[in-house]
């Protein structure tokens, strides 16, 4: 089943009303429940992380935010990058501002979209898991409630990580309730495990749009490698690493010195990157292990890679403007100029770093500092995303420029898999040196930088390292806040709390307060602390 066919026509099988505020969403299509067409509503699942509505990209499933905003992968940007090093969003949008240099509050709208857009996520899956409930005699039926669950898995990661004490309910769990931190981090595991030890035993590849055995084990490695935030101080890295050794031993034997990685970085990020998705085209190079499928005419969405891409870019001639740019060297016509880099993840990267050189700066008229919020060339231009194609041996063209965009959107990557691995030795102490070096130089060699030796294998490095390879996948805060870089003023970015220099911010930040919507339609549900 190609999954990117059955995106498109979800919205047959399924409409969705917004009630995020009692969280108790039902399917307002009458034809629901009765239908058997169960691809067309586990696409539903599917659909609901690429695109905001059903009717195009100009509509929602939820109410309260636009359609581009709201988006799933786009409100997850703005809990996980904006607040960060990595990247300002110039304009002072109302609740943006407030991400972007570490001040909001509990009543950001921004951050209720999000919240929504998660639970309205999971609220799908469960109804597909209630819908074909007794139906696991049919293999095809069963095999589509294990993708439901771990797609609703996605979900709850990002609530326990970003939310911390969120909402909980289930196909069987049907009253909403406030659940632990430590206690959704158990329950997490437990189902990710299950689902884990099902897909080996299903022992079938994905096709191209679905998520599978690797996708699943990768973000329960994630899970056990943030554990020590999860549980309050308990790490699990020897449990993580058990789980990237399993998905690296799967991948090793082709692709770049034989890891497994593509063997181009950029290729990663440009049009034509299906082929590295789970069921594309280079079976060697399968890097992307779970992704989001985009495609021009069928899947458009103001959110996903088209933000991505647009965001960074803007048209540009020196005379006029102070900077040259055109967005038709990255094989689109859209440009939307919000989106620079901050000056102090700027300065991680090392001279001849691929990972950073499609990047325009002072030759081209951007400067490193940010000492005006708002002005586009006041950082450096970030571009990683495009869609450019690649020819696969380093170069790339653009035959065309559409308005929507074909890349697809990298979720995990077996890039990610390696560095967690290395850092469960750096700071776990688990696994042996020799191994997590090799990893990490993998991903140096392929960047075009000179191999670490063991002396190399500190936390500040490892960290670092994890900005420059993963930076705009939606890592970079839950990293910072693991590695003790988050809040305080041990680590001082442009702009963090809201002066050009930089400023200390409160530890409570290392949570997003449960949304005062939720709180108002929930009573017993309790406030992050701080909030």
């Amino acid at each position: 089943m190609n999954l990117s066919k059955y995106i498109v026509a979800a919205g047959v099988a399924l409409g969705m009303t917004s009630c995020i505020g009692d969280l108790d969403l039902k399917p307002n299509d009458p034809n629901y429940g009765s239908s058997t067409d169960y691809r067309a509503v586990l696409a539903k699942c599917y659909s609901g992380i690429a695109v905001s509505g059903q009717s195009g990209p100009g509509s929602s499933d939820i109410s309260g935010l636009d359609n581009g905003t709201g988006q799933y992968t786009r409100a997850l940007f703005m809990m996980q990058e904006f607040p960060t090093d990595e990247a300002i969003w110039i304009w002072e949008d109302a609740g943006v501002i407030d991400l972007v240099t570490d001040t909001w509050d509990a009543a950001n709208g921004n951050i209720y979209g999000t919240y929504s857009r998660l639970y309205s996520h999971i609220a799908v899956c469960n109804d597909f898991l209630t819908l074909t409930t007794g139906q696991t005699e049919d293999s095809e039926v069963a095999y589509m409630r294990l993708q439901a669950r771990t797609l609703r898995a996605l979900s709850y990661f990002w609530a326990l990580d970003i939310f911390g004490n969120p909402t909980f309910v289930t196909e069987e769990v049907t009253q909403p309730e406030q659940i632990k931190r430590a206690d959704l981090y158990k329950w997490l595991t437990s189902e990710l495990e299950d689902l884990v030890g099902q897909y080996k035993a299903l022992d079938r590849a994905p096709f191209y749009g679905e998520v599978g055995l690797d996708g699943a084990q990768a973000l329960l490695a994630r899970v056990y490698l943030n554990a020590s935030i999860y549980t309050d101080g308990t790490p699990a890295y020897d449990l993580c690493q058990k789980h990237c050794s399993e998905i690296i031993a799967r991948h090793q034997g082709g692709g770049f010195n034989g890891s497994g990685l593509a063997n181009n970085y950029l290729d990663l990020f440009c049009r034509n990157n299906d082929v590295f998705m789970p069921g594309g085209a280079k079976t060697a190079e399968n890097e992307i292990l779970w992704g989001v499928p985009y495609d021009r005419t069928n899947i458009q969405s103001y959110g996903g890679s088209q933000f991505i891409i647009a965001a960074c870019i803007a048209n540009g001639n020196k005379a006029s403007d102070g900077f040259d740019m055109s967005a038709a060297n990255y094989g689109t016509t859209e440009q939307w100029k919000c989106i620079h880099a901050v000056q102090q993840f700027s300065d991680k990267f090392e001279s001849g770093d691929i990972r950073q050189s499609l990047w325009l700066k002072e030759d081209a008229g951007f400067q490193k500092a940010n000492t005006k919020l708002s002005d586009f060339s006041n950082g450096y231009a970030c571009v990683k995303f495009t869609n450019s194609v690649a020819n696969f041996d380093g170069t790339y063209t653009n035959p065309d420029t559409p308005n929507w965009v074909d890349t697809d959107l990298p979720l995990i990557r077996l890039a990610d898999v390696y560095l967690m691995y290395a850092e469960g030795f750096v700071l776990g102490g688990k696994g042996d040196a020799t191994t997590a070096l090799t990893y990490v130089n993998y991903l140096r060699d392929r960047a075009g930088l000179t191999k670490w030796t063991g002396a190399d294998l500190t936390p500040d490095n490892i960290l670092d390292e994890r900005g420059r390879e993963l930076y705009f996948e939606l890592t970079r805060r839950s990293d910072l806040i693991r590695f003790g870089k988050f809040t305080g003023g041990s680590y001082i970015w442009s702009w963090k709390g809201y002066i050009a220099e930089g400023n200390a911010i409160s530890n409570h930040y290392k949570l997003m307060p449960i949304p005062t919507q939720i709180l108002a339609a929930q009573p017993s549900f309790e406030q992050n602390p701080g909030y």
